[in-house]
């Protein structure tokens, strides 16, 4: 069985949120997608192990908030690989809540939509919620994200929490570059780090010493020669 099948399904990047007693918390998914148009209903996978997963489960609400192809790297790894338990997540980012408490990004997200749990399946590592839409509405005309643009022109990383993760084989890497040892984001001199003022063409030994992964805010010593 070649496990990469699966990766040529389609994907979008979205910020699921949810609450759970005053408090809020959100993540990164990819695997979200409509069931149904009457009633409107759709499904998120949620892993076990992430906060996120337990403020749906105790408060059976959740928003999604479609992100667009200029979300920065900087706001996808504050969602994507960073835990809630250690930070605020949304300290930095511009939300408001919805008309379920649970909050939504306003930050490069072109549509929002606003779900109350109906029932939710037990998929061994993840759990499978299944929401009905009670409230949702666009905010920007902006290509959303898809995964494929994700990785193959942010280059971008999964998660091992996420759905669809994969574990990548070694490959050969031009030795100009640098891996992060935290969530394995390849710095490139010849992309630079638009995202974080950084210009193409900048090696990595001329980066700034505040400089961080823009995947999951690793500093420079974190991060190793590639090859």
């Amino acid at each position: 069985m070649n496990p990469k099948a699966v990766q040529k399904l389609s994907y979008g990047v979205y910020i699921v949120s949810s609450k759970k007693e005053g408090k809020i918390n959100g993540q990164i998914a990819n695997t979200v997608f409509q069931i149904t148009s009457e009633p409107p209903t759709l499904a998120v996978s949620i892993n076990k192990l992430n906060l996120t997963h337990e403020y749906i489960k105790e408060s059976r609400v959740f928003t999604v908030s479609v992100l667009s192809k200029e979300a920065p790297m900087t706001l996808i790894g504050n969602f994507g690989f960073k835990s809630g338990r250690d930070i605020d997540k949304f300290k930095e980012v511009k939300f408001r809540q919805g008309v379920t408490g649970a909050p939504i990004v306003e930050e490069k997200t072109i549509a929002y939509l606003e779900c109350k749990v109906i029932d939710s399946i037990d998929v061994i590592t993840h759990t499978v919620f299944i929401g009905q839409i009670i409230e949702c509405d666009t905010i920007g005309e902006e290509e959303p994200m898809t995964y494929a643009y994700y990785h193959q022109i942010k280059g971008g990383k999964s998660p091992k929490t996420a759905p669809t993760y994969v574990k990548e084989e070694a490959k050969e890497v031009k030795k100009d570059r640098y891996t992060c040892k935290v969530c394995g984001y390849i710095y490139d001199p010849e992309r630079g780090d638009p995202d974080s003022g950084i210009k193409p063409g900048t090696a990595f030994e001329d980066l700034p010493e505040g400089w961080t992964c823009p995947i999951c805010g690793a500093s420079k010593n974190e991060f190793e020669k590639a090859g």
